[in-house]
């Protein structure tokens, strides 16, 4: 009987590979979305491997394309938070949303304070972002979160993003439900003039089964 050999598929080069990635980050930062879609979910699917292609994208003095390279790294476990981190300070609001929605993917201690920091800025879907962000934090973020609203007191002037930044502490401290939020859950119900605190107030103190408990003992 003839014997047959079976032909293995050659595994592809470095340079191929190089060539495949290339073409993978052209196709990102095409401008045509179906091909930019198709090659985002190509580039989580390969990991880790991409990571220092994605840094170097990450650099990029083009806001389209630091946008795809955080889109990206945000949905690859084990990436490193620090990019993400960075990208709160992009100049480009755009930017700054990708990275607090990645970090909502990501959640880390080491994100808290920066976090804190982004609940304050002028673009309200960062500050939004930010604050669901830490909600996913949870415990360690609720004493950086009552002292945002002890900063910013009820019925005091405040700036739009003062006012944005304390709605959003309230808002994740509801979230979290932890008892060390009661007092100042209780304090907004009856001092704060926030319909939108006050809502938030009643949220949280509902989830720590508070909500027979909204008035203020003598």
């Amino acid at each position: 009987m003839g014997r047959y050999r079976v032909r293995r598929s050659p595994r592809p080069t470095a340079r191929t590979q190089i060539n495949i990635l290339n073409t993978l980050l052209a196709n990102l930062t095409s401008g045509d979305e179906a091909l930019a879609e198709t090659a985002m979910n190509e580039l989580i699917a390969r990991g880790e491997e991409v990571f220092p292609a994605l840094e170097a994208l990450h650099k990029s003095p083009n806001a389209d394309h630091r946008w795809w390279a955080l889109s990206v790294l945000a949905q690859i476990e084990g990436a490193d938070i620090a990019w993400m981190l960075s990208g709160l300070n992009d100049e480009a609001a755009e930017v700054r949303q990708c990275a607090a929605l990645g970090l909502s993917s990501h959640p880390n201690d080491k994100s808290v304070s920066a976090l804190i920091k982004s609940l304050y800025d002028p673009d309200p879907m960062v500050s939004t972002l930010s604050s669901n962000a830490l909600a996913q934090i949870g415990e360690s973020a609720v004493l950086p979160l009552l002292a945002v609203l002890e900063k910013n007191k009820p019925n005091e002037e405040k700036s739009i993003q003062e006012k944005a930044a304390r709605l959003g502490a309230m808002r994740a401290l509801a979230t979290i439900a932890d008892p060390r939020a009661i007092p100042a859950m209780m304090t907004a119900l009856e001092e704060d003039d926030s319909i939108f605190i006050k809502h938030w107030a009643e949220v949280g103190l509902k989830e720590l089964g508070q909500e027979m408990v909204y008035f203020k003992t003598e």
